[in-house]
């Protein structure tokens, strides 16, 4: 069991109740969690505490922090998360998002260029890479759920949860999380039609990784995306989906830690 130090915390920003955590010590990381929120016990990022604070907020939506009618999507969560950063003192932090939470990094970084000291991204969503009727991200919504498991996870037992043995705040946060981002990503589905036009703004450098088994976006959708941002680079995980950080966290760590630093 792990015996790094966490706190967890309200602020009000921009009007909205956002939840924080803080985990670690050391000079601060801001990380962007997924759709799933399965990052938050993940052993990469208690190694990353073990030198850094990490700075890791809730979505509005997600855990618990409050959701007003009017945030639509990454693009308002952006500009609350850029009120949050003034708030903490955060300035040229390193900034690392996964899927959802990545998607939300390069909206902030296009806002504020000078936000972020260096971005890691791992299998992140946000924009559109093919034609009007190419499907970049699988329906995962429409799909069913042992077809999105296979489509997620390259060991699908890795993905099963055992519901029976969780609170009922638990389930009530997974439901939650779920229920937002479904909001926030169904139209236009799953991607900014305006990122793209935008990822030339990103000046910090900037890591991809993604999972050489994601079948939801996969590798190719990845290097596409990977090729819009300045300078960025890009590696493969093997044997790992999705969630190359859970599949496969020795080997993720290999790639990461070093940009990390």
């Amino acid at each position: 069991m792990s015996t790094i130090a966490k706190k967890s915390s309200t602020i009000k920003i921009s009007g909205v109740d956002i939840e924080v955590e803080r985990r670690g010590s050391g000079s601060p990381v801001l990380v962007l969690y997924g759709e799933e929120a399965l990052e938050l016990n993940s052993p990469v990022l208690d190694q990353w505490a073990a030198k850094h604070e990490l700075i890791i907020p809730s979505p509005p939506g997600f855990g618990h922090s409050e959701r007003p009618e009017w945030i639509a999507g990454p693009d308002d969560i952006a500009y609350i998360y850029l009120d949050l950063c003034d708030t903490l003192g955060l300035r040229n932090v390193p900034i690392v998002g996964f899927g959802f939470g990545g998607w939300i990094a390069f909206e902030m970084a296009t806002k504020d260029p000078a936000i972020a000291s260096k971005i890691v991204v791992v299998d992140p969503f946000g924009v559109k890479i093919g034609g009007p009727t190419d499907r970049d991200v699988q329906d995962i919504w429409t799909l069913h759920p042992q077809t999105v498991a296979k489509l997620k996870w390259r060991d699908v037992e890795k993905s099963k949860r055992d519901y029976s043995k969780m609170s009922e705040d638990e389930l009530s946060i997974i439901a939650r999380n779920l229920e937002s981002f479904a909001r926030f990503g169904w139209e236009p589905y799953m991607h900014n039609p305006n990122l793209r036009r935008r990822l030339n703004r990103v000046k910090a450098p900037t890591l991809f990784v993604w999972g050489a088994n994601d079948g939801v976006i996969t590798p190719d959708y990845g290097k596409a995306y990977a090729a819009l941002v300045p300078g960025a680079k890009f590696e493969t995980v093997a044997d790992a989906g999705h969630y190359p950080h859970i599949e496969q966290p020795d080997a993720f760590a290999k790639i990461v830690n070093p940009f990390l630093g």
